[in-house]
């Protein structure tokens, strides 16, 4: 699925979910817990040309809380669509975009485990991977970073 930089699925996209807690409960947060989260992925250029990519990705992140059920308070983010060009030594790699998402919220709810299916579904969104039925296994999918 999504691997670390290095890997050979790190380029369907990358991302970070990371749990803090502090008993003291900041007032910002809302509670004790608060999830950070980092997604990115590589996107079409013509498709990092869309104005409204950028709301997208921002909705699926709450849309796939939402469905699995994760309770959360103080969600906050940014969603940032990249576009670069290479030149000199890097020309030959062409137009490429890509897509982040930064995100946090605190869990209202004692369990993260839907907060971490969900960020798990919006990483696959992001990276391009359609959903899928308990027992179905997909066959490999390419994404291209970059125009060759």
């Amino acid at each position: 699925m999504i691997g670390a930089r290095g890997t050979a699925d790190a380029d369907l996209g990358t991302g970070r979910f990371i749990v803090l807690y502090d008993p003291e409960e900041p007032e910002p947060w809302g509670g004790p817990w608060r999830v950070v989260s980092y997604a990115q992925a590589p996107l079409e250029t013509e498709i990092g040309l869309d104005p409204f990519v950028a709301d997208v990705a921002w909705s699926w992140l709450i849309d796939s809380l939402e469905a699995n059920g994760a309770e959360y308070t103080a969600a906050s983010g940014t969603a940032t669509k990249i576009l670069s060009s290479g030149y000199g030594e890097l020309a030959a790699q062409g137009d490429g975009a890509q897509l982040e998402l930064r995100a946090s919220w605190s869990p209202s709810d004692g369990s993260l485990a839907d907060h971490v299916h969900a960020w798990s579904e919006l990483i696959c969104t992001l990276a391009g991977l359609p959903p899928t039925a308990e027992g179905v296994t997909l066959l490999a999918s390419r994404r291209v970073g970059r125009e060759q």
